[in-house]
């Protein structure tokens, strides 16, 4: 099971997950209510970082044409997207942009799941992830056990170390936040932690 450790803002936060062999690095570029949050210079310093392996996600809530095309120029591997999407709409932004996809799906009812369908055509990765921006919400990450895409699943929302276990039989990468930060701010060391209980659990299986 790979790791994605979302809402970086230093470079410290940036160097540890590299030098932990973390998968994917989410930046959050365009939705200022967050304290995530980090502005478009910032995060041009940020991606300048030497990234090795790891794989550098730009998080996007509903952006416009011209949000895409000021991103697109920055050192990113992936958009994430927030919003109303199709395959067509996503094909359409990888093709122009020329950016692996990470489709998003905020879970509200198990009903939501099945939104995977309209995506999965277009998308690298099919990220079902709460319903709330703001607040990491949990939902029951055991809908989509059964699920079998053409790409890879992400699951997000409420992830702790206590639940990789059961995490490592359904999906093929956890998002995590709010699980390595104290008072709002990264912790390297919690980030380290996770990392070597992440990497326990995916020898065990």
């Amino acid at each position: 099971m790979k790791l994605k450790v979302c809402g970086l803002s230093n470079p410290s936060e940036v160097e540890i997950c590299i030098n932990n062999n973390v998968n994917f690095c989410g930046f959050i570029l365009n939705y200022p209510k967050s304290h995530r949050y980090i502005s478009y210079e910032k995060a041009k310093k940020l991606l300048g970082i030497n990234k090795n392996n790891t794989q550098f996600v730009g998080v996007l809530v509903q952006p416009s044409l011209e949000e895409l095309k000021k991103f697109s120029q920055l050192n990113l591997d992936y958009f994430q997207l927030y919003g109303q999407y199709d395959n067509k709409s996503l094909k359409k932004i990888k093709d122009e942009f020329e950016k692996k996809v990470i489709a998003t799906i905020q879970v509200k009812n198990k009903s939501d799941i099945e939104i995977y369908k309209n995506l999965e055509d277009a998308s690298d990765i099919i990220l079902w992830d709460s319903s709330g921006y703001e607040k990491s919400l949990s939902w029951n990450h055991s809908w989509i056990k059964d699920i079998k895409i053409k790409g890879e699943k992400m699951i997000a929302g409420n992830i702790t170390k206590d639940k990789l276990g059961n995490l490592s039989k359904l999906a093929d990468i956890i998002d995590v936040s709010g699980a390595l930060e104290t008072n709002k701010v990264k912790d390297t060391q919690k980030i380290i932690e996770f990392v070597k209980y992440l990497k326990k659990i995916n020898n065990e299986n």
